[in-house]
């Protein structure tokens, strides 16, 4: 077994998950001859979610690359904006339902996992929906069966979905998606809507939306004026 020691530096963007001992600096690490690089930067906290290009001596290799003594390494952050080849669609583990209903509030297909189902079946949905996991959990983001995933570095949902926006650019398209349970918005009028409003909404508003989903009717009432300040910062920030 070749074992050893490689030299191995990691992003400035990446020092929340390293020890204070590796940050913006090269330092040593073990390796055995048969781990790969992918297993030995996750030991030392850094989910591969977040990892751009890996670089050995100089030349790009892959995650799979099984590292040998005396190797330079430097893993860099994931790129921002993030490529990405299909559509996107997201998937948020049980503390981020804020961010979820932020996202839906701009458009973007945002599925929320409440209660909490488990890692394990987080990850299957993931894979299976071809979903990207959001989660401020590193453990649920190594779990090899994941589809995609992005850690969320803020606790703040402000931050969060700044995060977001900023890394998968993706677009928007706000008021078209039902906070509550991420279907399709539809146009009502007030005559398909009678009796299933209060008598004070009913006779004040004209103009709703309902969701084909779940039937959750929307019009622009007293919070209007706090979501419409979410919306036009973003289209302002990331574009419409």
């Amino acid at each position: 077994m070749d074992t050893g020691e490689i030299t191995i530096d990691f992003a400035p963007e990446l020092a929340l998950f390293v020890g204070a001992a590796r940050r913006g600096v090269r330092s040593a690490a073990r390796v055995d001859g048969v781990s790969t690089l992918g297993h030995v930067v996750e030991s030392l906290g850094v989910p591969l979610t977040e990892v751009g290009a890996l670089r050995v001596d100089g030349h790009a290799v892959d995650p799979s690359h099984v590292p040998a003594a005396g190797e330079t390494v430097s893993v860099r952050a994931v790129p921002r904006p993030q490529r990405h080849t299909e559509p996107l669609r997201f998937l948020l583990d049980i503390h981020l339902g804020t961010l979820a209903r932020r996202l839906r509030l701009l458009g973007i297909d945002a599925a929320y996992e409440n209660p909490d189902i488990g890692d394990a079946a987080l990850a299957t949905r993931s894979a299976t929906e071809r979903r990207v996991l959001l989660s401020r959990d590193r453990g649920l983001l190594r779990r090899r069966e994941i589809f995609a995933g992005a850690y969320i570095y803020s606790h703040r949902p402000a931050d969060q979905l700044d995060d977001v926006l900023s890394r998968f650019a993706p677009r928007l398209a706000p008021w078209t998606r039902c906070t509550a349970c991420n279907g399709v918005l539809r146009t009502a009028d007030k005559e398909s809507m009678r009796g299933q409003l209060p008598d004070s909404t009913e006779q004040t508003y004209d103009t709703f939306a309902q969701c084909v989903e779940c039937g959750q009717a929307y019009w622009k009432g007293a919070h209007h004026a706090r979501l419409d300040e979410i919306v036009a910062r973003a289209t302002a920030k990331f574009g419409a």
